[in-house]
């Protein structure tokens, strides 16, 4: 075990990038802050007086502040026993937004 061929993590099958079951309170500040800022750019883009589905759409979402934490921080997931995902294991969690889950969840 101990030498020139002793194994290595990647060896014994181990993930060597894994992803922390919860959220630290500075991944959680920039989940806050990256919501708030798309906020401000839906404010931006009405306040400029151009009409568009896609921004009927997003009006139509609820802002940052007015969120629960529960769907700030998870996702809806119909595979999941709890119908939850915890955020940082959706992939690209950072381009995709999910503020409104199905009905009746």
């Amino acid at each position: 075990m101990f030498g020139a061929f002793r194994p290595t993590n990647v060896a014994r099958g181990g993930n060597l990038w894994k992803m922390p079951m919860k959220l630290s309170s500075t991944r959680k500040a920039n989940v806050r802050h990256r919501l708030k800022k798309v906020d401000s750019v839906i404010e931006a883009v009405r306040a400029s007086g151009i009409e568009c589905t896609a921004l009927e759409r997003a009006l139509e979402l609820p802002k940052e502040s007015e969120m629960k934490a529960r769907d700030k921080y998870t996702v809806f997931s119909r595979s999941s026993k709890t119908y939850r995902k915890p955020i940082q294991f959706v992939p690209k969690w950072t381009r995709l937004t999910q503020r409104v889950n199905p009905k009746g969840f």
